[in-house]
């Protein structure tokens, strides 16, 4: 499988999109994936314990490791680029460990993070240093610094919290229940927060935010598989799209590297592209694989990844040798032909 760096995208690049390679190996659902920011690496948690690290410049699966005390939850990269936090499954009422930082070069933990009490179900690094947030459905929102094993911050709040830093690292967003999202200064997030946005109408809760590149939109996806693209400075809806409902199964949305479009999953296992400033759908695709729980949108190259219980490279298919998945093993995948 070939991927390309990324160019300016255009609609005919984002309709030609299918899948380049297929890993079907997993033991359960994929419960988390994350591009690093600046290295052609991809890491996935699933429900069968296991972290894995790939190449996604060669589509090679690097290394794997399992974590069968914990389990593996939510993943995300730190700035090194063998080195993740991951978010702990089980035992978490008796050890509190409840986030890691591990090592995947030497499959060592390099330091345990305690204090929340129920599962982590959001988790993002600081593009700017050390710090990182995560959201628990203990109701509380932690702010950690990976050099130390204390938490430097809580904010306490309703519902179920969903965290998000911008690309600069300035700011932050939490959401919380009824849909209201809240900004922060994350250098003096401790003042409460300079601004609150509201998403109208829609009282389902927020279970992913992700900033665009430029820092100019918001992208919020609610438990009830609605997608809205706010203004990331004033608040105000500039598009929302509805997809088909999936019960117990959160979906994700991803922009792409140039904020224009957005991607998302649906609860019929269908993948959707809208073109944000013109607010139309440019293509639709069989995602082949169920209901895409994770899908993320790779940061420097023309390439996505959706994943279920197995986890598809999506690439532009500029010819049908690119459109060959390079692994067979699951029998289910069928080519798309443009």
């Amino acid at each position: 499988m070939a991927t390309t760096s990324l160019t300016e995208l255009d609609d005919d690049t984002v309709r030609s999109m299918s899948i380049g390679a297929v890993f079907s190996d997993f033991g359960g659902k994929i419960n988390s994936v994350d591009f690093h920011r600046k290295d052609d690496l991809l890491v996935t948690a699933s429900e069968d314990d296991s972290v894995r690290l790939y190449d996604i410049a060669s589509a090679k699966l690097l290394k794997t490791t399992y974590h069968k005390k914990h389990g593996a939850d939510r993943i995300c990269f730190t700035h090194h680029p063998s080195s993740v936090i991951c978010s702990s499954k089980y035992n978490l009422d008796s050890n509190g460990e409840s986030l890691r930082y591990l090592s995947m070069y030497d499959n060592r933990c390099l330091r345990y993070f305690k204090g929340h009490k129920e599962r982590v179900v959001s988790l993002c690094m600081s593009p700017i240093n050390d710090s990182f947030m995560s959201g628990s459905l203990d109701h509380s929102v932690r702010i950690w610094d990976l050099r130390v094993n204390a938490c430097q911050g809580i904010l306490r709040l309703r519902g179920r919290p969903t965290v998000a830093y911008d690309q600069q690292g300035l700011v932050f967003a939490v959401a919380m229940e009824g849909g209201a999202i809240k900004l922060f200064d994350s250098r003096s997030y401790d003042k409460g927060p300079f601004d609150t946005f509201l998403v109208g109408g829609d009282t389902a809760e927020v279970c992913d935010i992700k900033f665009s590149n430029d820092g100019k939109s918001m992208l919020l996806t609610t438990t009830s598989n609605n997608i809205y693209v706010l203004d990331a400075y004033g608040g105000e809806k500039r598009c929302g799209f509805s997809l088909e409902p999936s019960p117990n199964t959160t979906i994700e949305a991803t922009f792409t590297p140039d904020g224009q479009y957005v991607v998302s999953g649906s609860g019929d296992g269908t993948l959707h592209a809208w073109n944000i400033n013109m607010r139309n759908e440019v293509a639709f695709w069989n995602s082949h694989i169920g209901v895409s729980s994770c899908l993320k949108w790779a940061p420097r190259r023309a390439m996505f990844v959706a994943a279920s219980s197995v986890l598809t490279f999506w690439i532009p298919n500029n010819s049908k040798s690119a459109a060959e998945p390079r692994s067979m093993e699951n029998e289910g995948v069928e080519h798309i032909s443009q």
